[in-house]
């Protein structure tokens, strides 16, 4: 395609062009998609359902399932599409909407993150006001503004990418609109743009979110550090422990995503699909896993629909 053309539509790469793998790409990420779908809708579910896991936790950790959820049916389905269909195109304002809601939905995930960490210093610092601090309505303010905040920061970068007039050529070399790959192809000056994510993205999606879940695990290690008995020790930092790894998980991967200067293109991918496929698969297996709470629920909500069979 030549230079200093506009676009009416985009050519996602995908993962890899090579033929023979497609078949076994499609495979793979149908069924991390499907267990993405399963795992995170089958937490939703026994929050929603049982009265004993009615508290701050698992209402932010079902806005996080939801989160995930929509995180990979708006990064994944391409891929899917592609294979089913032979078609590889998406026209621009798809890519523009893709691209928003991703950067959206990354934001909501760390903001969601923060506030469970809150929730947690709380708990193993304040445990006996903790009931009093995260009522009912202190937890709605704190889910809405993660999600009003998660869509409205991306707004700015998105309205200079809808600005963009001509590109050099219409191929992502991606497997979804993302925004690096979007704007490598632009043949205007980009330099407003990278700056104004840089400073965003270590502001909004670093700095803040970072610093304010150090904090509160400054204070929630310190806390359990002055706990003279080891089970009790044991036992707060239990509390916080599934919260913890994926963090350090999220964390971890974005800083090698976006943050490791000299990530070849193929890297650049293999840590986004992890970031958007096997993180949210990690997510609810974390917290589910030797989780006594969730796994009691489950035996009860199980009881309960075979006592609702007879």
């Amino acid at each position: 395609m030549k230079t200093n053309q506009t676009v009416a539509y985009f050519i996602i790469k995908g993962i890899s062009d090579v033929p023979e793998l497609q078949a076994l790409i499609f495979v793979l990420v149908l069924f991390i998609y499907l267990i993405v779908l399963v795992g995170n809708l089958s937490l939703l579910l026994l929050v929603c359902l049982d009265s004993h896991l009615h508290t701050p936790m698992y209402f932010f950790l079902a806005n996080l399932s939801i989160v995930d959820m929509m995180s990979s049916t708006v990064t994944l389905h391409k891929i899917l599409l592609t294979f089913l269909t032979g078609d590889n195109t998406v026209v621009y304002l798809t890519c523009i909407v893709q691209s928003y809601m991703f950067g959206s939905l990354s934001g909501h995930e760390l903001f969601i993150l923060t506030a469970m960490s809150y929730d947690r210093y709380v708990a193993i610092c304040r445990p006996l006001n903790y009931h009093i601090i995260m009522n009912l309505k202190t937890c709605l303010v704190l889910a809405s503004f993660c999600w009003i905040f998660g869509f409205i920061q991306v707004v700015p970068y998105v309205w200079i990418i809808s600005k963009i007039s001509c590109y050099s050529s219409n191929v992502i070399d991606h497997f979804f609109c993302d925004l690096v790959p979007f704007m490598d192809i632009a043949c205007s000056s980009t330099s407003v743009l990278r700056n104004l994510t840089f400073v965003q993205g270590m502001i909004v999606y670093i700095i803040t979110p970072f610093l304010l879940t150090f904090i509160s695990y400054m204070y929630i290690i310190t806390t359990i550090m002055k706990i003279r008995s080891s089970i009790g020790r044991k036992k707060a930092f239990y509390t916080c422990s599934s919260h913890l790894a994926v963090i350090l998980l999220l964390y971890t991967t974005l800083i090698s995503q976006y943050a490791v200067p000299g990530n070849s293109v193929g890297d650049k991918k293999l840590f986004s699909l992890f970031n958007t496929a096997i993180v949210p698969v990690l997510n609810p297996v974390i917290y589910s896993l030797k989780n006594k709470d969730v796994n009691t629920a489950f035996r009860r909500t199980l009881r309960r629909g075979k006592m609702a069979e007879r």
